[in-house]
């Protein structure tokens, strides 16, 4: 709970318990009526409600966060903030914000899905509102595949019926198996509502490994080409991402009805980060510590890591994934 929530929370107990004691019976009896509903609208200012006390987009907070703290993602800067934008500011949109978010481990991915979840929501990640699936750890075995899509759509439809405003993130989409996301895909639908339940306030996020290679491929001919990174648009990426995919018989993605059916909004690809966002990362990890700013240490860290292609030392294998720890050790 927040300092300030919890001293109004204090401050208001104190209070009535001091006037309860001075009033006489008939009056103490109408103040308790009257405590009573102002207890109802401290609860759910206290508490986590679906509501703008808790649900408010900050528009200029997102973009900030994106452009200070998000490096070499310059394609994923604009499309996050024109996508969520558009949707949040939109009191009536057709269908769910559905985002596909794709890249080598360490390029941004989650850190994009926290951003976003901490300009909409006050309590950010921790938020009740905010959902986490882990392939690995929520849909493990293959022999419960039935039974695992059925929980999903009861979880999902449990959730945007307590709250139109929920996210849902679903993390290693590539480990998923084949057809299991086909389950929620009427929530992802244009439909205004299902059994009395609209979806279309909700944002569902998917996160992916799957089509990293074909990123990198694209970025590293791009390098080869004397061509700017900051050259590569959209364009150059999305029907190769979206293609590379859906083929894939080993992705969470493989012949979906999400993709065939169009319900994916935006294949956000996130480029490998090369030795300069590193460096980048690992300073504002210093900062992010209060620490004093040593580029020496950054560069000795940003060294360390392993880069493709091996020759060239271009783009960092795992992003900026290990810098945490690997700052422990230089300091």
């Amino acid at each position: 709970m927040k300092p300030a929530r919890l001293f109004l929370l204090m401050y208001v107990c104190v209070t009535c318990c001091v006037l309860v004691n001075s009033f006489d019976p008939f009056t103490t009896t109408v103040f308790i009526g009257v405590g009573a509903t102002l207890g109802r609208q401290i609860y759910h200012y206290l508490r986590e409600s679906c509501n703008s006390n808790w649900i408010d987009f900050n528009a200029k907070g997102l973009k900030a966060d994106l452009d200070s703290k998000l490096f070499g993602q310059h394609i994923a800067t604009r499309i996050i903030l024109k996508a969520v934008n558009g949707f949040m500011t939109n009191n009536n949109p057709k269908k769910p914000l559905v985002l596909s978010l794709h890249g080598w481990t360490g390029t941004g991915k989650n850190y994009i899905t926290k951003l976003i979840a901490e300009n909409i929501y006050a309590e950010g990640m921790k938020s009740n509102f905010v959902h986490v699936f882990t392939a690995t750890l929520h849909f493990p075995h293959q022999s419960h595949y039935i039974q695992y899509k059925s929980q999903l759509q009861q979880w999902v439809k449990g959730n945007v019926t307590n709250c139109e405003r929920s996210m849902f993130i679903f993390d290693e989409m590539d480990k998923m198996h084949p057809g299991l996301i086909d389950g929620i895909k009427p929530f992802l639908d244009y439909y205004e509502k299902l059994d009395g339940v609209s979806y279309r306030k909700a944002i569902f996020i998917f996160l992916s490994n799957a089509g990293g290679d074909s990123i990198a491929q694209t970025a590293l001919d791009f390098w080869k080409a004397g061509q700017q990174r900051e050259d590569i648009e959209l364009k150059d990426l999305e029907t190769l991402l979206s293609l590379s995919v859906f083929n894939n018989n080993k992705s969470g993605f493989y012949r979906t009805s999400l993709i065939d059916k169009n319900l994916v909004d935006f294949f956000v690809p996130l480029l490998p980060l090369e030795y300069k966002h590193v460096v980048q990362c690992i300073i504002a990890e210093m900062k992010a510590r209060e620490m004093k700013v040593d580029e020496k240490v950054a560069d000795q860290v940003a060294k360390d890591l392993i880069y493709f292609p091996k020759s060239e030392r271009i783009f960092s294998i795992k992003g900026c994934k290990t810098i945490e720890s690997k700052l422990d050790y230089y300091v």
